[in-house]
């Protein structure tokens, strides 16, 4: 697929804008690094594992967070800047990098439109954050206009059909509505979708779907009840419904069957996740 071929329009700069808005007080929500540091911190030093990142390279984590790759990519020798659209985020990150004795800068950024000059990075990743950026178009054409030719692109995403895609799609009727235009945030973990944004200016694909263990929670309620409290997503859909006493049940009772076929009887899960790796053209 050419990136040429699709050709479509830009999204209007005041959707964008109320996006931003509402994504940054979205995961400003709950706590997400105690998501990042308690279920899936192994997601981001495998990206930067596979990624390559050498001693030098000039990389941006795009949706950082609390610098689940960010920091690895600082502890590999990159000279690493840290984006997130939520700079609520990056107190804890801050904390972890003095932790780990590296230094990397965080800057706040939104991935439809990074601050960033064409061909920046050696290296551009993403770890479960370029997906949930709505405009998948708008955000990939950002995604590879900051990377150098022969740069490196790394991306780790939910799939569809995994826990965490299911999920999504369990939560979605009790949602606000998205803005017209935007697409579900689990396709990025689809590597036909993945492929046909980045078109003919990626080549050496790798893509490969893993599972990761999840061993954090012991029953399907303790899942719930901890996504309740911490997940930015999933406090904003319990929100959306509060004042709805039968579609709260519903929902939580649909996020118990979810688990439940998910969790081995010890209450260990495996999570689905797409990795994805290319290089410019």
């Amino acid at each position: 697929m050419s990136d040429t071929a699709d050709v479509r329009p830009e999204v209007p700069p005041e959707v964008l804008a109320t996006v931003r808005t509402k994504h940054r007080a979205l995961w400003a929500l709950g706590n997400y690094p105690a998501v990042a540091a308690e279920v899936v911190p192994a997601l981001g030093p495998i990206l930067v594992e596979a990624a390559g990142v050498r001693p030098g390279d000039r990389v941006l984590d795009i949706g950082a967070g609390s610098g689940n790759a960010a920091i690895p990519a600082a502890l590999a020798g990159g000279r690493v800047i840290a984006s997130d659209l939520t700079p609520e985020l990056f107190e804890a990150g801050r904390e972890i990098a003095a932790a780990r004795g590296v230094e990397l800068t965080w800057a706040e950024g939104d991935a439809h439109a990074l601050p960033y000059d064409d061909g920046s990075f050696d290296t551009v990743l993403s770890c479960l954050g370029v997906m949930f950026a709505p405009f998948h178009r708008t955000a990939a054409d950002e995604l590879v206009r900051v990377v150098r030719p022969g740069g490196t692109i790394g991306l780790v995403a939910w799939t569809p059909d995994g826990f965490i895609g299911q999920m999504f799609a369990a939560m979605r009727p009790y949602a606000p509505a998205p803005p017209p235009g935007a697409q579900a945030a689990p396709l990025w973990g689809d590597e036909r979708h993945v492929r046909g944004l980045l078109g003919d200016r990626i080549t050496d694909v790798r893509a490969e779907v893993r599972s990761l263990p999840v061993t954090r929670f012991a029953t399907a309620a303790e899942f719930r009840d901890f996504f309740k409290a911490v997940y930015g997503p999933t406090i904003a859909v319990y929100q959306n419904i509060a004042d709805d006493a039968a579609r709260t049940a519903e929902l939580d009772a649909a996020l118990l069957d979810l688990t439940n076929r998910f969790q081995n009887t010890d209450g260990a899960m495996g999570w689905e996740y797409l990795l994805f790796t290319a290089h410019r053209r």
